[in-house]
C-alpha cells in the first residue's frame, strides 16, 4: 500500500480490506445456506470433483475486494485461494512454494539469478473453458508493475521485478532487478487472471464486488455480500490440488455467538469455522468437536499520531507500552492464548530474534520516562476497532495507563469508521487494532514493508513517514531487501526491527492464536491457520 491512489484512496481501503489487514467488521451480518439469486453467476462448466459438500463459517466479511491485486480481505482472499493460482503456489502452513500454473519451480541456481523462466502446465483452462495462455501471465503482472496503477500487490513486487515477457504461447520470462531468491513464494499474491475477462471496461470494478474466474480447482458459483459466497469443483482441473468436495458454501457470520451456534450442537449446520473465541473452546471439544489454533503474526499493535503531541517524543511512546500488563492481558482478555512482542515479528518467524528494545511491565520505568519527557496530567483517547478479542483486551490497556497518572478514555468503534477517519486525515492520538501480514506469507522483508516505508499508508496515520529517523529506517530497509546473502539479509532485518522497536510509532504488544474449530467426523486434513480464513485444498470428507 502507498499513499497515493489515482482512483481514491478511501474506495481502494475500504475494498481492499487494508483495514488492519482483515480484521473483522463488527455489524451484525446473517448469513444462510441460501441466499437471493446470486450478484454474481460467472458461469461455466459444474464441477464433479469431491463426493459431498462442504458448509464453512468464516468470522470476517465477505464484501471487501475480490480482486486478487488489491485486496487484503480474509474471506475474500481465502476463497481467491481456491479458485485462483499463481505460476507458483505456497503451502498454507509452511509456506513452501509449488509448481500451480506453472510446471516447476526455478532451481535454486535460477533463483539466484535476474531471469526466471516459466512454461504453463499444458490443458490449463479458465473457469469459462477458455485456455490460460502466456498473456494473461503479462496481462496481470503488467498491471501489478503499472506505475499509474495503485494495487496492494505492488509493494510485494515492485521493488524486486522489473517485467514480464511473453516468450511463447505459454512460456514466460521474469526479469528481476537483482537476485532476489525470496521472491519465489511471494508469486503466489500474484494470482493470474483471465484477459479475455478483466481487460473489458469495467471488470476491475466488477472484480471488486466479487466477480471471480480463474483456473483453480473451485470455481464460484454465486456471491450475496454479507451473506455467503458458494463453490462448486471446477471439473476441467488438472492442476496440484484437486477438488474434494463438490460444493462449497462459505458463510459469512461476523459475530461470535452465532458463528459458534453454527457449528455446534446436534443441530450443526456447518463443518468448519475459523475465528473461535477463546471462550468457546472447552465447549466446543466437549461436543466432539476438534479445536486448534495457529500462533504467527496475529497482533493487537498501537499506532501514536506523531504529529499530535506529545507523542511526536519517542519517550512517551515507549513509556506507554512500558505501562501495560500485557500478562495480565494475556490471562484475562486471551486466555492464555497469546506471548507479548519481544519483537515486530513473531518469536515463530525464521527471522526472529529479540529486539534490543523489549517492552516488558515496567511502571516504574514508564513514569520515569514520562518525567524525562516533561509531560504530566495526560488524558488520552485510545480509538480502537470493536473485533472482539481487540476489545477484550482495552479494559487491561485502561487500567495499565491509568495506574500510571495517563488518564485513559476507551473508544472503540467498527473498523471501517476508525480507518475512513484515518483516511480523511482527521485528529487522533492513539489507535489499537489488530493486523496479520501471515496472510502474505512468512518473509520478513514483505512483512516490514507492508507496515513501513516512505509511501506505505500506515505511516501516512502514523504521520511519520518525513521524520529523520524514518527516513534513516526506509533506507536501511531498502538496503536488506537488496542483499544476496541470506545470513547477511537476515543480520540486516533484525538491526532495523531495533529501530522500529525503540521507536515504537506502529508495534505491537501482543501476538495471539487464532482458532479454528471442525468436525472430525465430517471433514479430515484440515490444518489450523495462524492467519484468518480457511484453506480446504488438502482437506477431504472424513
Amino acid at each position: 500500500m502507498t499513499d497515493h491512489d489515482p482512483t481514491g484512496r478511501r474506495s481502494f481501503l475500504k475494498y481492499s480490506g487494508a483495514l488492519g489487514a482483515a480484521a473483522a467488521l463488527s455489524t451484525s451480518l446473517s448469513a444462510c445456506s441460501s441466499g437471493p439469486k446470486s450478484t454474481n453467476d460467472t458461469g461455466g462448466g459444474g464441477g464433479k470433483g469431491g463426493g459431498s459438500s462442504l458448509t464453512a463459517v468464516i468470522g470476517y466479511g465477505n464484501d471487501g475486494s475480490w480482486d486478487p491485486t488489491q485486496t487484503a480481505s480474509a474471506f475474500c482472499m481465502a476463497g481467491n485461494q481456491h479458485i485462483y493460482e499463481g505460476l507458483l503456489d505456497t503451502d498454507p502452513i509452511t509456506r513452501e512454494p509449488y509448481a500451480a500454473l506453472a510446471t516447476k519451480i526455478p532451481s535454486d541456481a535460477e533463483l539466484a539469478s535476474t531471469s526466471w523462466k516459466f512454461t504453463l502446465r499444458a490443458g490449463a483452462t479458465w473457469h469459462d473453458g477458455k485456455p490460460v495462455t502466456a498473456d494473461d501471465v503479462v496481462f496481470v503482472f503488467d498491471r501489478i508493475l503499472d506505475p499509474g496503477t495503485q494495487s496492494l500487490a505492488k509493494g510485494f513486487f515492485e521493488s524486486w521485478l522489473k517485467e514480464v515477457r511473453k516468450t511463447g504461447d505459454d512460456s514466460v520470462e521474469l526479469m528481476l532487478k537483482f537476485p532476489f531468491p525470496d521472491g519465489a513464494a511471494r508469486l503466489t499474491l500474484a494470482k493470474i487472471m483471465p484477459k479475455h475477462v478483466f481487460s473489458k471496461p469495467g471488470a476491475w470494478d466488477e472484480a471488486t464486488k466479487g466477480k471471480a474466474v480463474g483456473s483453480g480447482p473451485y470455481r464460484q458459483t454465486s456471491h450475496q455480500p454479507k451473506t455467503n459466497t458458494t463453490f462448486e469443483a471446477f471439473e476441467a482441473y488438472n492442476g496440484p490440488r484437486k477438488p474434494s468436495f463438490r460444493k462449497m458454501n462459505w458463510l459469512t457470520i461476523v459475530d461470535a455467538a452465532p458463528r459458534v451456534a453454527k457449528i455446534s450442537g446436534g443441530s450443526a449446520d456447518a463443518q468448519i469455522a475459523d475465528n473461535i473465541p477463546y471462550a468457546n473452546i472447552g465447549q466446543l471439544k466437549k461436543g466432539g468437536l476438534t479445536v486448534e489454533g495457529g500462533a504467527g503474526m496475529n497482533n493487537l499493535f498501537l499506532m501514536f499520531n506523531t504529529a499530535h503531541k506529545p507523542f511526536d517524543d519517542v519517550r512517551v511512546r515507549q513509556a506507554l507500552h512500558y505501562a501495560i500488563d500485557k500478562q495480565k492481558m494475556i490471562e484475562v482478555a486471551l486466555r492464555g492464548h497469546g506471548k507479548a512482542a519481544s519483537s515486530f515479528l513473531n518469536e515463530g518467524n525464521p527471522d526472529h530474534r529479540p529486539a534490543k528494545t523489549v517492552y516488558d511491565y515496567d511502571p516504574g520505568k514508564a513514569k520515569k520516562l514520562l518525567k524525562e519527557a516533561g509531560v504530566s496530567g495526560l488524558t488520552v483517547t485510545l480509538t480502537s476497532n470493536n473485533v472482539s478479542w481487540i476489545v477484550d483486551c482495552l479494559p487491561t490497556i485502561k487500567a495499565s495507563w491509568d495506574a500510571i497518572g495517563v488518564k485513559t478514555t476507551l473508544d472503540p468503534q467498527e473498523t471501517t469508521a476508525v480507518f475512513t477517519k484515518l483516511d480523511q486525515k482527521k485528529d487522533y492520538q492513539i489507535v489499537a487494532a489488530a493486523s496479520n501480514p501471515n496472510q502474505f506469507g512468512l518473509d520478513a522483508d514483505l512483512i516490514m514493508h507492508y507496515n513501513y516505508g516512505p509511501q506505505n499508508v500506515w505511516m501516512g496515520y502514523a504521520r511519520w513517514a518525513g521524520n529523520s529517523e524514518a527516513k534513516h529506517l526506509f533506507k536501511l530497509m531498502d538496503q536488506a531487501t537488496q542483499e544476496p546473502d541470506p545470513a547477511k539479509k537476515k543480520t540486516m532485518i533484525q538491526e532495523y526491527i531495533d529501530i522500529v522497536a525503540e521507536q515504537a510509532v506502529l508495534y505491537p504488544v501482543v501476538h495471539n492464536e487464532l482458532m479454528t474449530a471442525w468436525d472430525p467426523k465430517k471433514i479430515s486434513g484440515v490444518r489450523a491457520q495462524p492467519y484468518p480464513g480457511i484453506n480446504v485444498l488438502q482437506a477431504k470428507p472424513a
